[in-house]
């Protein structure tokens, strides 16, 4: 029996969103490297955001027209949205980069950045899974995810620490403070599509 109707694959979709969603963190990995032609990188990443929004508009247009799925309806409303969410929060950071004139990265959200991408590349590797019905790779992602996703919380702890004890500038203050909660809160998105893909796993393995 297939996990989905053969008329309607949705793992091909959700695969194609979680190839967007690293796509969008390596390119704020490179902009946070790089840090040049700011508003030109700022909307190559909005192009990959948009892209995404149809993505997950495409996703609930299928489940609309699907009468039966072995999997919840909310389990796959879930993962769309939270995919969603991740890349809406990546953008916003980077939509802040370009909005307050950052004129340099800090280290610290080089770092988040890089652990964020780290992250967007195992929730495709267990999306990859979840289509072969490998659910106890799944579950071995899904552990990733929230180990990193703690390890991106500790960075962002740190990050305000530097913040507050080594900057006296109350603009900088605020618009890094900013920048680094949407990084922390696209983190937590992500341990968010672990739940999902988690809580597939439990129903269905």
């Amino acid at each position: 029996m297939k996990l989905f109707p053969k008329e309607i694959d949705f793992f091909e979709i959700f695969d194609r969103a979680a190839q967007n969603v690293t796509k969008a963190a390596a390119l704020l990995v490179a902009l946070m490297e790089n840090f040049d032609n700011i508003e030109a990188r700022a909307k190559e990443i909005y192009e990959v955001e948009q892209d995404g929004d149809m993505l997950t508009h495409d996703i609930m247009k299928k489940l609309n027209k699907t009468f039966i799925t072995p999997i919840d309806r909310e389990d796959l409303h879930a993962l769309a949205a939270s995919l969603d969410d991740v890349l809406d929060l990546i953008w916003a950071s980077v939509d802040r980069l370009a909005v307050f004139k950052i004129k340099e990265p800090t280290k610290e959200a080089i770092v988040m950045s890089k652990d964020l991408l780290t992250t967007a590349e195992v929730i495709h590797k267990a999306i990859k899974e979840l289509k072969g019905k490998n659910y106890s790779h799944v579950q071995e992602y899904c552990i990733e995810i929230n180990r990193l996703e703690n390890r991106v919380d500790r960075a962002f702890r740190d990050a305000l620490g530097a913040l507050f004890d080594g900057v006296h500038d109350p603009i900088f203050i605020i618009k890094w403070k900013e920048i680094y909660e949407h990084l922390e809160d696209a983190s937590d998105k992500c341990e968010d599509v672990a739940n999902v893909l988690e809580s597939i796993v439990l129903k269905y393995a």
